[in-house]
C-alpha cells in the first residue's frame, strides 16, 4: 500500500484542481493521499468524491498555521469533521490574517521597486481560499520579478526579507486540543525543517505528548536529510508517536516534492485510522 499524506491543491498554495491532484495520485501509483489544503477545508469534498470515482482513497485533511514562541510550526489534522465549529471559528481567524496582511506586503514591495497589487494576487490565484506569500510569490513571477517562487521568498517574502509581513497563527496546543476535539488526529509537519530543530525540541514533543495527546510527526520529508529522519524516527519511537512520511505535494508550486516522493508505512496509517475511529473522526 502506497500512502501519501501531505498534498496540496490549488484551493491554498498547490497548482492542481482537487480533482486533477487525485488523478496524478492515481498515475504516480498511490493507493492513498490526504488532502490538507492550508487552513481551509474547501477542497476536500471534490478530492473525495474524485477519488471514489477513481479508486483512490482520499483521507479528509488540513495544514493549521501554527506559532511557537514566535516561530511559525505547521500542524496535520486528520480525520476532522470538516464542519466542526470551534474549528472552523480559528481557521476563519488564521485565514483572515493571512489576506489582512496582503496590503501590507504590496505596500512593502512596492517601496523596494517590485510593485504588486491585490489585483495582482488574485489573478494568479483565482481558486484559492486561502491567501498567503506563495500567491504574492506567484504575481512576482507573473510580473517577471522572480523566475519561482524559491527566488521570491529567498529575495522577498521569507521572514526578514522586505516583503514579509507577520500574521496570527494558532498557538499549537491549542491546535493540537482543537483538531482532536473536532474528532481528528494531530500529527506535527516537517518538524525540523526551516531551522525549528531548536524550537521543536525532544522536550517540547514530550510535553506534547503527555499534555496534549500528539498523535504524530511528519518523519520522512523532503527538508529532512537522512541524519534528521534517522533521529526523528528514534525519538518518535521513544514518545509513541506515529511517525510518517509524505511529498507535501504542491504541483507545480513547489520543486522537488513529486506526488509519492515519500511515503507512510502501513502499521502507521492504520495506527492513525484507529485514532481517528476513537474520537468519532471520518477517514
Amino acid at each position: 500500500m502506497r500512502i501519501d499524506l501531505h498534498t496540496h491543491s490549488r484551493v491554498s498554495d498547490g497548482t492542481d484542481t482537487p480533482t486533477r491532484l487525485v488523478l496524478k495520485a492515481l498515475e504516480a501509483g498511490l493507493d492513498v493521499i490526504a488532502l490538507t489544503d492550508h487552513d481551509t477545508f474547501d477542497g476536500v469534498p471534490e478530492a473525495v468524491a474524485a477519488g471514489k470515482r477513481v479508486g483512490l482513497r482520499v483521507v479528509p485533511g488540513i495544514e493549521m498555521s501554527t506559532d511557537v514562541a514566535g516561530r511559525s510550526v505547521h500542524l496535520l489534522g486528520y480525520g476532522c469533521d470538516m464542519h466542526n465549529p470551534a474549528l472552523n471559528r480559528e481557521l476563519l481567524a488564521v485565514r483572515t490574517g493571512r489576506s489582512r496582511r496582503l496590503p501590507a506586503m504590496c505596500e512593502q514591495l512596492s517601496e523596494v521597486g517590485v510593485p504588486v497589487t491585490m489585483d495582482d494576487i488574485k489573478a494568479v490565484s483565482p481558486s484559492a481560499r486561502s491567501l498567503g506569500r506563495p500567491h504574492v510569490a506567484d504575481a512576482l513571477v507573473a510580473k517577471g520579478y522572480v523566475a519561482d517562487r524559491g527566488e521570491a521568498f529567498d529575495k522577498y517574502l521569507a521572514e526578514g526579507k522586505p516583503g514579509y509581513v507577520a500574521r496570527y497563527s494558532t498557538d499549537l496546543a491549542r491546535a493540537i486540543t482543537l483538531v482532536h476535539d473536532a474528532g481528528g488526529a494531530a500529527v506535527i509537519a516537517h518538524p525540523w525543517s526551516r531551522g525549528n530543530d531548536d524550537v521543536v525540541t525532544a522536550s517540547l514533543l514530550e510535553s506534547l505528548v503527555l499534555g496534549y495527546g500528539l498523535d504524530g510527526i511528519e518523519v520522512d520529508h523532503e527538508d529532512h536529510d537522512a541524519d534528521t529522519r534517522r533521529l526523528l524516527f528514534e525519538m518518535g519511537a521513544r514518545l509513541g508517536l506515529i511517525r510518517t512520511g509524505s511529498s507535501d505535494y504542491h504541483g507545480a508550486g513547489k520543486e522537488g516534492h513529486a506526488l509519492g516522493c515519500n511515503l507512510t508505512r502501513k502499521s502507521a496509517f492504520l495506527e492513525l485510522v484507529s485514532r481517528i475511529r476513537a474520537r468519532g473522526g471520518s477517514v
